[in-house]
């Protein structure tokens, strides 16, 4: 293969998980009801090699649960652990998602805000697989250390898990792998492609 095919060939791949990300991300702006994943990641699900972050001013959540699982990489039998949240409603302000989507000699950045005004981002049943979290957080009646099975039929009896009956995070910084909602209503949506010296700082942190 020539140097020119597999520039093409990596480009080509890069951009499909370019567009993977932001075609559902504008359709939700309508409410599109996404498929559920009833309490925890599907066994066929293959998420991409791309991290993505997720930042707010602040998380209202209401019905909070949280317990440890694993997703799969295309092409790779190697785990990846990650925190699993799940919040049976919650309210978003000011959220900002992005992820670098650049191509060989391209940088690019997807960057996408909603809930900006007076109505924040809205989902329902929404389940966060994610690496990393960071922002100040309060939660209300809060149950640690409890059988993630009880929390989750998907996840290992034994294991560990906590809820809460509501959470507020403020200065949300998140880095996700895969993110589901039964409903995801993003008020006031915005979708911007950055590029070449545009890319730089566009990250939502």
């Amino acid at each position: 293969m020539s140097e020119s095919e597999d520039r093409q060939m990596r480009g080509g791949t890069r951009w499909r998980r370019f567009a993977a990300m932001a075609i559902p991300a504008a359709a939700a702006a309508g409410g599109i009801v996404f498929g559920m994943a009833n309490g925890a990641i599907a066994a066929n699900i293959t998420v991409s090699g791309t991290e993505f972050k997720v930042g707010a001013t602040r998380l209202e959540g209401d019905g909070f649960k949280q317990y440890g699982g694993v997703v799969y990489e295309k092409d790779n039998p190697k785990p990846v652990p990650i925190a699993i949240s799940e919040i049976g409603h919650a309210d978003l302000y000011n959220l900002c998602q992005s992820v670098d989507a650049s191509l060989p000699g391209m940088p690019v950045v997807l960057r996408i805000e909603a809930g900006g005004g007076k109505e924040p981002a809205t989902a329902d049943g929404m389940l966060i697989a994610m690496e990393s979290l960071a922002g100040d957080a309060t939660f209300t009646k809060i149950k640690i250390g409890q059988d993630a099975s009880d929390l989750s039929a998907a996840a290992p009896a034994g294991s560990f898990g906590q809820s809460a009956d509501h959470v507020t995070i403020t200065k949300l910084e998140q880095v996700a792998r895969y993110t589901t909602a039964g409903t995801f209503n993003l008020k006031g949506l915005k979708l911007k492609v950055h590029a070449f010296g545009d890319a730089a700082g566009k990250q939502c942190f």
